[in-house]
């Protein structure tokens, strides 16, 4: 009888353990990439006339290793990529025609990162941008030029040295060596500082700043809904984006504690 009850007693012990174990297994999971355009459209803010050349035989190589450790090390079972939602169906068959051999790679890292991560994976594809909200810029940029000249002033100071850095970092770092450095945190909070520097403007009464911002915000908490809409129990999710969404956007992961983060930084050092 004693021995009966000692047994229970371990057995008591051990389930919540092994209950534990098992909802964290099947707790969904998110890797996110913060990108630059590869295929550079001059839709953001900072433009730069030339891009790094992904398609070179270093990028390529690179591009090539890295999606296998995606693959390797993460297995993701959704991709989530950034481009417009009303162009899914052609985005879908592109894929399809990847899969089935018709499809050359087009130098957008939907296509070079995102396409090739999901066949290795065997993972499905989707949109998670959304274009119905903007960053609405245009009253912060009018209160700046009328009533804030030393915020103004700094702050154009701050767009032409922000330029001046992407252009040398397009002309002079690796393929690697760049999505290191959008990947770093200290980057990403950079990016988010640039916005609380403008955020006063306005304060206490158009609030032009805090509008902006919000805006901003609200876009990327529009696209994280859409991340959180596929994190079903077990799924393994691989988000690829611009990095002025994955700053924030990671933000968001990190205190989410119904969605695990993993880091993909360690993935971004080619094997030595």
């Amino acid at each position: 009888m004693k021995s009966l009850r000692s047994l229970l007693a371990l057995l008591f012990l051990f389930a919540p353990i092994s209950v534990s174990v098992l909802a964290q297994e099947n707790t969904p999971q998110a890797m996110m990439i913060g990108m630059f355009h590869f295929s550079n459209p001059g839709k953001d803010v900072v433009k730069v006339d030339k891009v790094i050349d992904v398609l070179s035989e270093e990028s390529q190589a690179y591009l090539k290793g890295l999606s296998g450790r995606v693959t390797t090390e993460f297995n993701p079972t959704v991709v989530l990529l950034e481009y417009n939602p009303k162009n899914d169906a052609i985005i879908q068959q592109r894929y399809q025609d990847y899969l089935a051999g018709t499809y050359e790679l087009g130098v957008n890292e939907v296509y070079q990162l995102g396409f090739r991560v999901a066949k290795q994976s065997g993972a499905r594809i989707a949109s998670f941008d959304e274009r119905s909200v903007n960053w609405e810029a245009g009253p912060l940029f009018e209160a700046l030029a009328n009533g804030y000249p030393e915020i103004n002033v700094k702050n154009k100071q701050w767009l032409a040295d922000t330029t001046a850095e992407k252009a040398y970092d397009n002309a002079n770092l690796s393929l690697q060596e760049m999505l290191q450095k959008l990947n770093r945190r200290e980057t990403d909070l950079a990016n988010i500082d640039s916005y609380l520097f403008t955020n006063v403007v306005g304060a206490g009464e158009g609030f032009e700043g805090a509008m902006a911002s919000s805006s901003w915000w609200k876009r990327n908490f529009f696209m994280y809904a859409k991340i959180q809409a596929h994190s079903a129990p077990g799924e393994r999710i691989f988000v690829i984006g611009g990095q002025g969404h994955t700053a924030i956007l990671k933000q968001l992961l990190e205190a989410d504690n119904h969605l695990k983060g993993v880091d993909v930084y360690p993935l971004l050092n080619s094997p030595s």
